[in-house]
């Protein structure tokens, strides 16, 4: 049996928490070890993952300080690989996966492998809202000729990027890729990560594994939705995209992107001190630049 290890990161929802591990316990294809990251929660989440008896292997992963999404992806698939699981399987605290979420995801990696060889670096998951509608937040980026496994009666559908909301990803692909950058903190890591891994071969989107999000509001993001309340993640996002774009696309696509910013922050009509900040970050990725980590070198 192909060998999976699930990858949770959780900070401070608790009860969100609890489904999420419900749900990985209630899998057709079980995980061999169920690693969760716990980005140093103040809700009662270590005493209740002390005492927690869980019909799979589980291990707690207590950081000293809150990492972020990025920080708690990135230890937590360094865990998993070094568990020696042939997949690592990732998920937020916000995830439910249906019951065949997992072993759809394995056959369907299987028969994208078939169909395009050894080089597929990922399976994803379809994200439902609660209310069965699509997640629009998490909608991946499709290949211009998504349907060629669709043709070959294949449920897959190819894709060059996704969110963490239940991801496969095997082995090899952390082993040659390295892990996600935790000095991203939050948002754009899941995007620069998946865009890494298709840079030779796309993923797939497995169109029969469903999670449920479990989120606020069902809705996208974007510039022009800056408020006082949100700045932080944006701030957190225009720097990681910003550096991504000139250190790793080249100095026209970081212009590109610093005149996308400035247009959306206008028609979003975003008050000028926000808009301010924000630019100051697009300029902060011309030196905030880290380098890949190697989950060999990091066991070393």
């Amino acid at each position: 049996m192909v060998s999976v290890a699930g990858v949770v990161v959780t900070f401070n929802r608790l009860e969100k928490l609890k489904t999420v591990i419900a749900s990985i316990e209630a899998q057709t294809h079980p995980v061999e070890t169920l690693f969760v990251i716990d980005n140093a929660s103040t809700d009662g989440t270590a005493e209740y993952l002390a005492a927690l008896e869980t019909a799979v292997p589980l291990e707690v992963v207590t950081m000293s300080t809150n990492s972020g999404g990025a920080g708690g992806f990135s230890e937590g698939m360094l865990r998993g690989y070094a568990s020696g699981a042939d997949h690592v399987w990732i998920m937020d605290d916000d995830c439910y996966p249906k019951p065949e979420a997992l072993a759809s995801l394995i056959a369907g990696f299987d028969g994208a492998v078939q169909e395009l060889g050894g080089d597929v670096p990922f399976a994803c998951s379809v994200v439902e809202f609660t209310d069965g509608s699509i997640c629009e937040m998490n909608n991946p980026v499709t290949t211009w000729d998504w349907g060629r496994l669709l043709v070959k009666g294949q449920k897959n559908v190819m894709v060059t990027a996704c969110s963490f909301v239940s991801v496969l990803i095997p082995r090899w692909a952390i082993a040659e890729y390295g892990l996600p950058y935790s000095e991203y903190f939050i948002w754009f890591d899941d995007r620069e990560y998946t865009l890494r891994l298709t840079a030779r071969c796309p993923g797939v989107q497995v169109l029969d594994s469903v999670v449920v999000h479990d989120m606020g509001d069902n809705r996208g993001v974007n510039f022009a939705m800056v408020d006082r309340k949100s700045l932080w993640k944006f701030s957190y996002g225009v720097r990681n995209e910003a550096s991504w774009q000139l250190h790793h696309r080249g100095f026209l696509y970081f212009m590109e992107f610093g005149a996308r910013l400035f247009v959306s922050l206008h028609r979003g009509r975003v008050p000028l001190d926000l808009r301010a900040k924000l630019l100051g970050k697009w300029v902060k990725g011309i030196t905030f630049n880290p380098k890949i980590k190697y989950p060999e070198a990091e066991a070393a």
